[in-house]
């Protein structure tokens, strides 16, 4: 018999409808609350990248961290039960706690072994947190993801360890983004059905670029159809104290690493109000992709909001040595930590990119199609 008595959350005023918070307004198996956060210093040692999510309707909450040092990713990922208490943001050995909502957050993640992965980190805010697009995609009538987000920029301090080494993080040395979503996504284990079958993606096209400089923030994104058709624009400027500029519609010159879809260097066009060109400079310093160690698909090994059974927790360690050892990797988002560049200014963030099948703007044919 299920327990529904009003949960801690219920003592607050935020519902928006008439339901315990316990529950969410819509019976979709794949509703979802989470976040993700990226660490990067300004060398591309280190890529560490973290992130929680609950999923209501399928009562799972899970957590992960990969950190990419050299050529090697240390992952820890760990699932179990979601509870009643949404206020605790920890799950296994991976805890995120809101110190001060939208400046403050403290990271950790408990060590198993002097060699293990783990830290504790302190993320404060630089700019303030300001929203994506409103992001809506259907398979034929089917609506498959409804998500509302809102991304930030600052600053990291605090230590992380992996493979018997101490990290530390050096103030004005590293740069910490991090997104926040919610609303229905897909998960693992729903059966295509006709939408799968008579409505095949062609291709698909991705730059999401949370960019910190040290006066202001940039925020581009933009997704593509196999044609070109953009179905998700923004280039946005923010300032401390001022109104958001918008920087027009976003169009990217990326340099590929041969025989790959590996972006090496790029240069993101924008506009400002003035209709001056402005020119946002991308280059990759290390790169970390999502399908391994993080839980994106199409990773083989573990998804968010698949059910492992309780308290369960993995460690690995992949070999990015050998692009090949990996396949799948090449057919799901890339996270790259990068340099960037803007009217004579150097900031630092992600440049997260992800290119499958037909892109007629880039010249690619197919899902086997590569830079030449």
């Amino acid at each position: 018999m299920a327990d529904d008595r009003p949960v801690p959350l219920d003592e607050y005023p935020v519902h928006q409808v008439p339901l315990s918070m316990k529950h969410v307004a819509t019976g979709d198996r794949n509703a979802y609350d989470r976040c993700i956060f990226h660490v990067l210093d300004h060398e591309g040692r280190f890529l560490l990248i973290l992130g929680l999510g609950v999923y209501p309707n399928t009562g799972v909450i899970d957590a992960y961290a990969t950190l990419r040092t050299g050529e090697t990713l240390h992952a820890v990922r760990a699932s179990d039960a979601l509870g009643d208490d949404r206020m605790n943001l920890s799950v296994g050995p991976l805890s995120i706690t809101v110190e001060e909502p939208l400046k403050r957050l403290r990271l950790r993640c408990d060590p198993d072994g002097p060699d293990s992965l783990s830290y504790d980190l302190t993320w404060n805010a630089d700019f303030p947190a300001v929203w994506e697009p409103h992001h809506i995609q259907r398979r034929g009538d089917r609506l498959t993801l409804e998500g509302r987000r809102y991304v930030q920029a600052g600053g990291v301090q605090g230590v992380i360890r992996a493979g018997g080494e101490d990290i530390t993080l050096a103030p004005g040395e590293w740069t910490g983004t991090r997104d926040r979503s919610w609303g229905v996504r897909p998960i693992p284990g729903e059966e295509g059905g006709r939408g799968a079958e008579e409505h095949r993606t062609e291709g698909f096209h991705w730059i999401w670029a949370p960019v910190r400089f040290d006066d202001r923030f940039v925020m581009v994104i933009a997704q593509e159809d196999a044609d070109g058709h953009r179905t998700l624009n923004e280039a946005l400027l923010v300032r401390g104290g001022f109104r958001d500029v918008q920087l027009g519609w976003p169009h990217t010159d990326i340099s590929y690493r041969s025989g790959t879809r590996h972006p090496e260097r790029a240069v993101i066009h924008l506009t400002d109000p003035a209709r001056k060109p402005l020119e946002l400079g991308v280059e990759v310093l290390t790169s970390s992709p999502l399908a391994l160690g993080a839980g994106y698909p199409p990773a083989d090994d573990w998804q968010h909001g698949t059910w492992q059974g309780r308290g369960w927790t993995d460690r690995r360690a992949y070999d990015l040595s050998d692009p090949g050892a990996h396949p799948l990797a090449g057919y799901g988002v890339t996270d790259h930590a990068a340099r960037f560049t803007l009217d004579g200014r150097i900031g630092y963030g992600i440049f997260e990119h992800g290119s499958f099948g037909r892109h007629d703007p880039s010249g690619f044919t197919g899902f086997d199609s590569v830079a030449p």
